[in-house]
């Protein structure tokens, strides 16, 4: 193993706060630190026996993705094979020193990490990649994770469905209804006390979170101009309805009571205490895997860094900001009747329907104006020429991740808005 010499500031290896011992905190640290730091990692978790080892990584090849720090798919090889050793693996690092968006991106780690390590416990109620080493050091925001690699396109697993591109899927609604179910057996384990205090230690809710819309009345009304010039310049990015003078009048009116009223719509969603359990906030079709087994179609979860307790509507809204307009308004209703069916059936608390229906327009109220309004200006820096776009289908919007993604989630968040008269409901506050 060869030594890496770096300087205070920026350790090669740091002591974990979950399991304490020292991880490498970039890929280069990685590589010195070698099959030895595995052998430990592994032990500390309790994946790899004490009487086993790690005793060569086979390969090593760089994986480009996500928002996250530098990302590697490992093969190793172990003394012996072991019941829930996996040798494909995949670890992911925090962004490495010097790196302008490490104090943003970095603590989301931290959730993760606990997550991962919670997922060991027995009878996990989800599929999820096995964790074979996670922690993370608050004091320098350093954090490794290292699970098995999901097989895509391989034994039988679909390949990776990206996101916003539902259209694309032969069978959406089976994989949403897949989402649904996961999110309701996860919650519902929970709400069941089937996690013990595990949950209240790892996860603390907090019922008076910080405002979650992170700017003032002056950004507000900029954001609406622009939105205003986006759907006159560009209007073939846009649904006819959501470009109507009309619709967007009435939205830029409302819009403002969101950002005044937002206490008081948090405080409310974090009261429905029937509704309160851990959940993933990203349940987007990208942030799962697939496969059929027994006729039905079933799936696995990963990307947890916003696992938190918080209100089930947060989560579906989660799940379900990605998808098609039309899909939605066909099948919204069946997906919340599925998930209230089956968080009950599974053992958490009967939900009021329509109380569920209320959180979920104050949850896409809250959450569109948070962080679904900087679409426009996020297109035009990506896509400075974008009044010459076709329409979404375009090679030019849909092959690139960040517009493609801000164009849909603001178009599903107004479509939202506009289906389920949601101004409406924020004026009543």
């Amino acid at each position: 193993m060869n030594a890496l010499v770096v300087d205070d500031a920026r350790p090669a290896m740091v002591r974990g706060d979950a399991l304490g011992i020292d991880f490498p905190t970039s890929v280069d640290a990685f590589d010195a630190a070698g099959a030895a730091f595995l052998t430990r990692a592994f032990r500390a978790t309790g994946v790899l026996a004490a009487d086993n080892d790690v005793v060569e990584i086979v390969a090593v090849k760089e994986f480009f993705g996500g928002g996250m720090g530098r990302k590697l798919w490992l093969d190793v090889r172990y003394a012996r094979p072991q019941e829930g050793l996996h040798t494909a693996l995949f670890a992911k690092f925090t962004r490495e020193f010097g790196d302008p968006l490490r104090d943003l991106f970095s603590p989301v780690m931290a959730p993760e990490v606990r997550f991962a390590l919670l997922s060991r416990v027995p009878d996990f109620p989800v599929r999820v990649p096995v964790c074979h080493f996670g922690d993370y050091s608050a004091a320098t925001q350093c954090g490794l994770l290292i699970t098995e690699r999901v097989p895509y396109g391989r034994d039988g697993v679909e390949p990776v469905q990206d996101k916003c591109l539902d259209y694309r899927m032969a069978d959406p609604l089976d994989h949403y209804r897949a989402l649904t179910q996961a999110m309701a057996a996860l919650a519902a384990h929970h709400r069941a006390g089937r996690f013990g205090a595990a949950v209240a230690q790892a996860f603390p809710f907090d019922p008076a979170p910080p405002p979650i819309i992170p700017y003032d009345r002056a950004a507000l009304d900029e954001k609406l101009a622009v939105l205003r010039l986006f759907a006159a310049d560009a209007p073939r990015l846009l649904p006819d309805a959501l470009r109507d003078p009309a619709f967007l009048d009435d939205f830029c009116r409302d819009a403002p009571l969101v950002l005044a009223r937002q206490a008081a719509m948090q405080a409310w969603l974090n009261a429905q205490d029937d509704m309160i359990a851990l959940c993933h906030w990203n349940m987007n079709v990208d942030n799962g895997w697939f496969w059929r087994a027994d006729g039905a179609l079933h799936c696995g979860l990963l990307d947890w860094g916003g696992v938190a307790q918080m209100n089930l509507a947060m989560a579906f809204v989660g799940m379900s900001c990605a998808a098609e307009t039309d899909f939605l308004a066909q099948h919204e209703d069946e997906l919340i009747d599925l998930l209230l069916v089956a968080y009950s059936e599974a053992g958490g608390p009967a939900i009021d329907r329509s109380a569920f229906a209320h959180a979920l327009k104050w949850s896409i109220a809250l959450t569109g104006m948070a962080w679904m309004l900087d679409a426009p200006a996020l297109i035009a820096a990506e896509i400075p020429d974008f009044r010459q776009v076709k329409d979404r289908f375009d090679p030019e919007l849909r092959d690139r991740f960040l517009p493609r993604a801000q164009l849909q989630l603001m178009t599903v968040f107004l479509d939202s808005w506009r289906r389920l008269d949601i101004g409406s409901a924020v004026r009543a506050v």
